[in-house]
């Protein structure tokens, strides 16, 4: 249909009607061994195209993968394994943070010649490969923002501001988000273009609050159904946003980034939120349509700005 939105995937544009049931914030191939030794890589195209089948059979349709080059960003194999599963698959870019960040890349280049990078990526594709990103990210920080997270920060804000590319940043186990809007913002970035990642890692319907209150978007991404304890306060999390009326800015995902995580070594894989976490929502009492906001319609507004 002409004028119709289109989201880059890394088999081409795929129009936004057709992204279905998302998952934002996963990881299909990661290297973490800086920080995490044991189960730290994911590298095994044919595990993840069987994983992938379990997310189809549960309805799901399009994974945002937020590795960059940073931890192991497969350009060619997200692309191999989108074409054997029929998986939508939309591809990041952009700079990781501390500890994975090449320092000596990072600091020889200004602001504006890393954001460069990030633009000619989405306007030429990764390197021979011609596979093209769809969003900014993961980029962000942990506990303090240094200042080269700060740096790349700043240069994901300038090409959000060149590509109309959504920013999603890392803000695990320590209240960054608010900071990581101000950055982004002080470059030209309008916060509803901005998904704040891994909101369910820092325990604070406070912090919640007030991320949804600037207009981005509040990612509860470390769903994984591990305990009885763990799922039924990320449930706790979002009926407290829908209560104050934020229904609109809350995003769902797992962030799979260890192999643990994955069906195959007993975690609960892709498949775990649009199956067993859906029906434990309808429970708690939400409807088909607010889960439906959550899961397809959100994730859809998040990556188009619509």
């Amino acid at each position: 249909m002409a004028g119709e939105t289109l989201v880059m995937t890394v088999t081409g544009p795929v129009p936004a009607g057709d992204l279905g049931k998302v998952l934002p914030h996963e990881h299909l191939f990661i290297n973490l061994t800086k920080q995490i030794m044991i189960g730290g890589v994911i590298n095994d195209a044919d595990l993840i195209a069987q994983e992938l089948a379990a997310f189809v059979e549960v309805g799901g349709r399009t994974i945002v993968d937020l590795t960059t080059n940073d931890n192991g960003r497969r350009a060619t194999w997200l692309r191999e394994v989108s074409q054997r599963t029929g998986v939508n698959i939309v591809m990041g870019c952009g700079y990781y943070r501390e500890p994975y960040l090449n320092r000596n890349h990072v600091d020889e280049l200004s602001i504006q010649e890393l954001s460069e990078e990030i633009i000619r990526e989405w306007r030429d594709g990764v390197a021979d490969t011609g596979v093209r990103p769809g969003i900014i990210g993961e980029v962000g920080s942990e506990q303090h923002i240094t200042s080269a997270e700060e740096r790349v920060l700043r240069a994901a804000g300038l090409a959000h501001v060149a590509t109309g590319l959504t920013v999603s940043t890392h803000a695990g186990r320590w209240p960054n988000g608010l900071a990581q809007i101000a950055i982004l913002g002080a470059e030209g970035v309008d916060p509803r273009r901005i998904v704040v990642g891994h909101c369910d890692t820092v325990p604070s319907p406070d912090y919640h609050e007030a991320v949804a209150r600037t207009g981005a978007y509040v990612e509860f991404d470390t769903i994984r159904g591990s305990s009885f304890y763990s799922t039924e306060r990320r449930i706790g999390f979002i009926l407290n946003l829908i209560r104050l009326g934020f229904i609109e800015r809350i995003l769902l995902s797992h962030d799979v980034c260890l192999v643990p995580h994955l069906l195959a070594e007993g975690g609960t894989g892709f498949s775990y939120i649009h199956g067993r976490f859906s029906e434990l929502l309808l429970e708690a009492g939400l409807n088909k349509a607010e889960i439906e906001q959550l899961t397809i319609i959100n994730p859809r507004l998040a990556l188009t700005g619509e």
